[in-house]
């Protein structure tokens, strides 16, 4: 059966959730997930509400997935161990050093990888499977066949986004919101700009980042049939009405085994869209019918009234259980009752008298035993051994009942046993005290050029697909292949062509910016250096990669200089202190939405300028697989702070050359070098200097 997954961002919505027909619910404790702006939990709260949800039958996953600084890593290892204590059923993670942390504050709980880890392909599920992770959630972009090839060769459970919103850039990878505003989506608290006006040409007019919500409603039988483990639906942030009516829908669909009705999907409609739904993705249909905004619109107040009254309004007898009776001659009256998770509870009663008028019959046991209104039980059967010519009052067996019901449910909330460990932030890595070296970055192959080789950057990272194309390289300066961010399945077979191509060249070296991607650099022998897509944010994240045989990683340039220079560098590490920050990583290409589905060289044109409200320009480019990437509209530019940067105690300073052309990256090398003092005409400090929500 497919695991229904309902949000719930207040008390209110884990009732509608549950008594809705959910089979699991999603929710935050504390400040360390992916929603900070949802109403989160108190610890009582949070222990009110899984007992709630397991009483009823229903899982409760935490969502822990957000990236931690080292200072409040020890604050998450109570809340996960204080949630393995009180019993949930699995805790969501993102970064890698909170990965780390769960396994040693509480080891026995089932750890999910998030979307927020950005897993797209089979061997990002198999790493996640290496890590010990029970289960991984897709990301949104993936089609139904990308779905069906990770599901039926995947070592754990597959769990996908079925209804809500979308995100235009794949999870985990958006720094938009971070690096305009302040306010990280990877730490919780996504200030949406992508819902904001944009356009082409200097004019924002239009919402060409703003995609429709997704619903799969109408594939919910492909899905179970292809394997899918959860179907998860989006929306911790909206109101409890809004979760009953989802859940319903789907829970129904789900559990009688058919697709959603016409009128089912127009409730789902105005519950909630964004002129309408779009399952372009899954479909692997992209293109400007994905895109939709919300429009002001009347509460529907008749929906929502009927849909209060399904959580507030009685309980839905959702436990299927079965009684046993035993009433005979001289012995004290028994009562047993299984639950569909074969706990048995057993309860004694008075001794039956002989009956004076009409004696007691397995009719009349049933009769009273199956009157299980106003719980959360529901009776499919009574199995009675009654002596002949006996009596016993219906109140006795009424209490027998309630009896045995109120230890059921007690056994039903009991939280497991399990270990309860010590978070270890472990032994201390030193910073380096030696000048950090300069690492240069390129977009394009040209702009590897002898007078950039001259001042001899200790890495130079250049694109798969530059590199593989320019066998000329080969042997010019120490390079670096950069493998793609993104690369899924189908590509695979072209993307290994192209690395065994750069490594006959002799390159040594891969730069690696998602974990799907290591195993399969690491088996051709590159050696492994981690890139800014790997959201290294603490100290426990690079003693992760430290064991996973990374030889450097560049830190999340969403840290302070001074957070960077406290981090404990068990790897080598490297800093971005120059260039066009990347915002948005897409599978929907908005360059062929505003060119009409023209795709001919139309990537590289120097036009491709979004423009905000506000009238800042951002480079749209090309990314692997014919994907964009957004750039941020200013430079990052720290040659004029090279002392703040020396303290963070980092082994290389990256320049990173997206739309510069050759001259101008040597221009920027020189500078960092000291030999000029050049400055970009405008430029930002990027998030070095000031703290991020």
């Amino acid at each position: 059966m497919l695991e229904l997954l309902s949000p719930a961002g207040s008390m209110e919505a884990v009732h509608a959730a549950v008594q809705n027909g959910a089979d699991a619910i999603y929710m935050g404790y504390g400040d360390f997930n992916a929603r900070r702006n949802a109403k989160n939990f108190t610890r009582e709260e949070f222990a009110a509400a899984v007992s709630y949800c397991h009483l009823r039958g229903c899982k409760v996953y935490l969502t822990l997935n957000t990236l931690l600084g080292d200072r409040e890593l020890p604050a998450a290892a109570e809340c996960a161990a204080d949630a393995s204590d009180i019993g949930v059923d699995a805790i969501l993670v993102q970064d890698l050093g909170v990965l780390r942390m769960v396994r040693q504050a509480a080891p026995d709980v089932p750890i999910h990888a998030s979307t927020q880890m950005t897993v797209h392909n089979l061997d990002g599920v198999k790493k996640m499977a290496d890590f010990g992770m029970t289960r991984a959630v897709l990301s949104r972009e993936l089609s139904r066949d990308a779905i069906a090839y990770i599901c039926e060769h995947s070592p754990i459970e597959i769990e996908v986004f079925g209804h809500g919103a979308l995100c235009m850039c794949y999870s985990g990878q958006c720094f938009m919101s971070s690096v305009i505003g302040g306010r990280s989506g990877n730490r919780g608290l996504c200030a949406q700009p992508c819902r904001m006006r944009y356009g082409w040409n200097g004019k924002a007019d239009g919402n060409p980042l703003s995609l429709k919500d997704m619903s799969l409603a109408g594939h919910l039988r492909e899905l179970r049939k292809m394997g899918v483990a959860c179907l998860k639906l989006e929306g911790r942030m909206k109101r409890p009405e809004y979760v009953a009516v989802i859940t319903r829908v789907y829970a129904s669909a789900i559990r009688e085994g058919r697709e959603p009705t016409a009128e089912e999907v127009r409730q789902l409609t105005e519950a909630f869209s964004r002129q309408g739904f779009t399952e372009g993705f899954y479909q692997g249909k992209t293109g400007p019918d994905m895109f939709g905004i919300r429009e002001e619109q009347k509460e529907p107040r008749e929906l929502f009234a009927l849909a209060r009254q399904t959580y507030e309004d009685g309980e839905s007898q959702r436990v299927p259980i079965t009684f046993y009776s035993l009433i005979r001659k001289g012995e004290p009256a028994q009562v047993g009752v299984k639950d569909d998770r074969e706990n048995v509870v057993t309860v004694e009663g008075p001794v039956p008298e002989a009956a004076r008028t009409k004696p007691l019959t397995p009719e009349g046991v049933e009769k009273q035993l199956s009157r299980t209104g106003g719980t959360p039980y529901r009776c499919e059967g009574v199995r009675s051994v009654v002596d002949e010519g006996l009596s016993l009052p219906a109140a006795a067996l009424n209490a027998l009942r309630r009896e045995a019901l109120e230890e059921l449910s007690a056994r039903r909330m009991a939280p497991p046993v399990r270990r309860r460990g010590t978070f270890q932030p472990g032994v201390r890595y030193e910073n380096r005290r030696e000048e950090p070296l300069l690492t240069v970055s390129v977009s394009r192959a040209e702009q590897v050029t002898g007078a950039l080789l001259a001042l001899s950057p200790a890495l130079i990272y250049v694109p798969l697909e530059e590199l593989a194309a320019h066998p000329e390289l080969a042997g010019r300066g120490n390079l670096a292949v950069t493998l793609p961010r993104i690369a899924w399945d189908r590509e695979w077979k072209t993307m290994t062509e192209q690395l065994r191509r750069v490594r006959d060249m002799g390159v040594e070296d891969a730069l690696v910016g998602n974990l799907g991607m290591l195993d399969v650099a690491k088996e051709m022998g590159f050696g492994l250096r981690g890139d800014f897509g790997l959201e290294i944010f603490n100290s426990q994240a690079l003693k992760e990669l430290r064991h996973m045989g990374l030889k450097s990683a560049a830190v999340s340039f969403e840290l302070k200089l001074a957070q960077i220079r406290d981090l404990s560098k068990a790897v080598d590490t490297e800093i971005i202190t120059y260039g066009r920050l990347p915002l948005m990583i897409m599978e929907n290409c908005i360059i062929r939405n505003r060119t009409g589905g023209v795709c001919r060289h139309a990537c590289e044109g120097e036009e491709n300028l979004l423009t905000d409200r506000k009238g800042a320009r951002f480079p749209v480019v090309r990314a692997y697989g014919c994907r964009n990437e957004i750039l941020n509209s200013k430079t990052l530019f720290l040659g004029n702070k090279q002392n703040d940067v020396r303290r963070c105690g980092a082994w290389a300073q990256r320049l990173m050359f997206t739309v510069e052309s050759p001259a101008e990256c040597v221009r920027v090398v020189e500078r960092y070098l000291g030999r000029s003092d050049w400055e970009p005409r405008e430029y930002t400090r990027g998030l070095y200097y000031r703290d991020v929500e």
